[in-house]
């Protein structure tokens, strides 16, 4: 079982940054695919940036250029760094690991972005 708990949402005005934080409960140094999804209102869930099984990164095609996403093994987080954001951002960010086959989930964090 996997914790993951996301930190770092907020309210910002378009053109902003932020940068999401996601803790896991224990190593995940053994966990290849982590990364972030989010939710816009009205919406379906969306992939916005993930690592692959092969430590590959993969970015949504609206996000590229702008977000980036990282790991640090040692302290068992991941980030994710968003840059020149717009209102179209706005939704709960969630973060998910899937050790094998199973996803396990965050609890989310709300972004916010005014234009």
């Amino acid at each position: 079982q996997v914790q993951l708990v996301e930190s770092g949402g907020g309210l910002v005005q378009a053109g902003d940054s932020l940068r999401l934080s996601c803790s896991a409960s224990g190593s995940i140094v053994n966990i290849n695919v982590m990364g972030w999804y989010r939710q816009a209102p009205g919406k379906q869930r969306e992939l916005v940036a993930t690592f692959t099984s092969s430590l590959d990164t993969y970015y949504q095609t609206s996000v590229k250029g702008r977000f980036t996403i990282s790991r640090d093994n040692a302290k068992n987080t991941v980030e994710l760094i968003m840059n020149n954001l717009k209102p179209d951002d706005t939704a709960v960010y969630y973060c998910y690991a899937r050790p094998k086959t199973r996803d396990f989930w965050g609890q989310g964090t709300q972004v916010t972005v005014s234009s």
